[in-house]
């Protein structure tokens, strides 16, 4: 999949969203879940992304006893003095609803087998998730995610002509549920481990976007999904703004610690920049850079 430069400047505030790692163990070691963007979609068609989503009006209006943790306290540990509760627990429901949504895992611990069937009988039928879980007297267990990092689309987006505030989360693949990609908006649901994930995007076969490439890149540093979840307990989610810029007709896209970005201590081990060559986002130093 060849990625497009977007050149248009986009005046209208950034639409917020969720998006959610998805986590496991394998014999070949960490394994992320990624979906594939139905090729006509008009947000970014055809590539390998995370499951996710807009923020909806209705995941703000989730009352504390629905929730596993007050509003208060996640939105505390998203680290936005200026965000409010609704809004800092609503990204949490977001993140669940749009997991489910597009690939049915429900981020539930111990969840009976046929709940999943359940739900989404429900969903069908019209009912809200939030609803749909209550009535199934299901509570929304939100300490099994954990925030990530937060993303901010510039005024110049390089992919698509739209913006995005992408509050990302890990979380754990829940036990005994079966991935089911919605042959919607998702046509593919795939678990990779983070090397073998940039691997194919470096050989063309599959189609990246830069915050997926440089989570890939962060996840790359875990040996287990416990370890990652353990580091994403222990911080509080770096806001990345990624700053774009023209260098002999070519775009360039900095991150902090970048000489050219205004935020210089660096949020990751790895690259800093990514350039746009070869139809697709390039760090200095090719793929070695992005595997460490």
């Amino acid at each position: 999949m060849a990625i497009e430069l977007n050149h248009q400047e986009v005046l209208t505030p950034p639409v917020p969203a969720a998006s959610v790692m998805v986590l496991r163990d394998s014999p070949r070691g960490l394994e992320v879940l990624m979906v594939r963007r139905h090729a006509n979609s008009n947000v970014l068609g055809g590539a390998h992304v995370f499951p996710g989503g807009k923020l909806d009006a209705l995941d703000c209006q989730t009352a504390d006893s629905q929730l596993e943790q007050s509003a208060e306290t996640l939105t505390a540990s998203l680290g936005e003095a200026t965000l409010d509760s609704g809004t800092g627990a609503g990204l949490y429901v977001a993140a669940m609803r749009e997991t489910f949504e597009e690939c049915g895992l429900l981020l539930h611990r111990e969840l009976p087998q046929h709940m999943p069937g359940e739900l989404r009988r429900h969903l069908k039928d019209g009912v809200g998730f939030v609803a749909a879980m209550t009535q199934l007297g299901l509570p929304l267990q939100t300490s099994s995610l954990r925030p990530w990092s937060r993303w901010i689309t510039p005024r110049v987006p390089s992919v698509i002509n739209r913006r995005f505030d992408v509050r990302f989360f890990v979380a754990l693949v829940p036990a005994g549920q079966e991935v089911l990609h919605d042959d919607h908006e998702v046509t593919e649901t795939v678990w990779l481990t983070p090397e073998a994930g940039l691997r194919q995007y470096w050989s063309g076969d599959i189609g990246l976007v830069p915050a997926q490439i440089l989570s890939l890149s962060q996840l790359q540093q875990h040996a287990t999904a416990a370890d990652a979840m353990k580091a994403a307990s222990t911080r509080l989610p770096p806001l990345v703004e990624p700053e774009p810029f023209e260098h002999e007709g070519q775009r360039m896209i900095c991150y902090p610690g970048d000489p050219r970005h205004p935020v210089t201590r660096p949020f990751w081990v790895g690259p800093t920049r990514l350039i746009y060559r070869n139809n697709r986002f390039e760090p200095e130093g090719g793929l070695a850079a992005l595997l460490g």
